[in-house]
């Protein structure tokens, strides 16, 4: 693969962003006519965190056992379980300062 190819093929990718991609998956899967809710967006994220955390454990067990896992795959799974559980934290950090600005506001 040249240059060119590698640049081409990232230039193929849809430039939504995640979020609204993660969105118009989710439609896809549930139904034309319905829409996706704000819980299953959440709860789609938060079951690709565990996957991910599964899945690092998983190669972390492997490794432990048996040398045909190489290192570097098992701290690419790990560094991605890391940065999914970082990334979940923040989400729900700023879900529940959201949260208490809204019930702070006077009515």
């Amino acid at each position: 693969m040249t240059g060119l190819e590698g640049v081409a093929a990232i230039g193929a990718v849809d430039g939504a962003p995640v979020a609204m991609r993660l969105g118009d998956a989710a439609q896809v899967s549930t139904g034309a006519g319905q829409g996706v809710g704000f819980g299953d967006v959440l709860m789609r994220g938060l079951q690709g965190v565990d996957e991910k955390i599964a899945t690092a454990d998983k190669l972390v067990q492997q490794f432990a056992v048996d040398d045909s896992v190489p290192v570097h795959q098992v701290t690419m799974a790990l560094e991605q379980a890391r940065l999914s559980v970082e990334l979940a934290m923040q989400v729900r950090s700023r879900l529940v300062e959201g949260y208490r600005e809204i019930m702070n506001m006077p009515l």
